[in-house]
């Protein structure tokens, strides 16, 4: 069962800035990742920093991270250390003053060593879950990886043990400012992202309906 008891607070995860903003509260990291498709894995490779966007799925309070780049350098650093950031965007908050401006978003930033995995059921359990986050219902729809495929997949394991968490929501600072006044018009301008119709390949052969589970998210709106 996933851990309930709210973040830990480190010295990476303390929030110095806009403190209002900031939550300790586990149901709000996993709303966050819930939410998600693609997130931010930041890693050193070779001495210089790197910020790869991948795939990731979650089983349990364990995330798991499609990545053969940083997987590489893991295997060169073993216990080094990495930072996987998920964004959205909810909407640009326009105030009266440029100075005002912000924007409506959910962040989470998880800090931790990552683990390579090798074990061959573990990498099942963690490629279920990152196909399931992404398309639920598409692991038992599509062929699954054979042993070949699975040998030349990297997949890694990190604990949701240290994050920092931040979401920003409501209209402008400024309404009870003396730019309050101002003729100019202040409020929040709403982002919203849905799925689209599916887009058949080419050579698809006639006759093969879109399966349910994909018809399902048409529509469904992102985030």
């Amino acid at each position: 069962m996933p851990d309930q008891s709210p973040l830990p607070v480190t010295e990476r995860t303390r929030h110095r800035r806009l403190r209002e903003q900031g939550s300790t509260d586990r149901r709000d990291l996993a709303d966050i990742l819930a939410a998600g498709v693609i997130c931010h894995l930041g890693v050193v490779t070779d001495g210089y920093p790197m910020v790869l966007p991948t795939v990731y799925g979650l089983a349990g309070d364990t995330l798991y991270l499609h990545g053969s780049v940083a997987s590489r350098s893991l295997v060169s650093a073993p216990q080094a250390t990495i930072c996987v950031t998920v964004t959205h965007v909810d909407g640009l908050v326009l105030a009266r003053s440029v100075f005002e401006h912000a924007v409506n978003y959910r962040s989470a930033m998880i800090y931790g060593t990552p683990r390579l995995v090798t074990d061959r059921e573990e990498k099942l359990v963690g490629l279920r879950a990152l196909s399931e986050h992404v398309v639920p219902g598409q692991w038992d729809y599509a062929r699954r990886p054979n042993k070949k495929e699975l040998a030349k997949t990297s997949l890694l394991a990190l604990a949701l043990a240290e994050a920092s968490v931040k979401i920003r929501s409501g209209p402008p600072d400024d309404g009870d400012s003396p730019d309050a006044a101002l003729p100019v018009w202040a409020g929040v301008l709403p982002l919203a992202r849905a799925w689209q119709d599916p887009v058949p390949d080419p050579v698809l052969p006639a006759g093969i309906p879109i399966p349910p589970h994909i018809a399902a998210r048409i529509r469904r709106p992102l985030g």
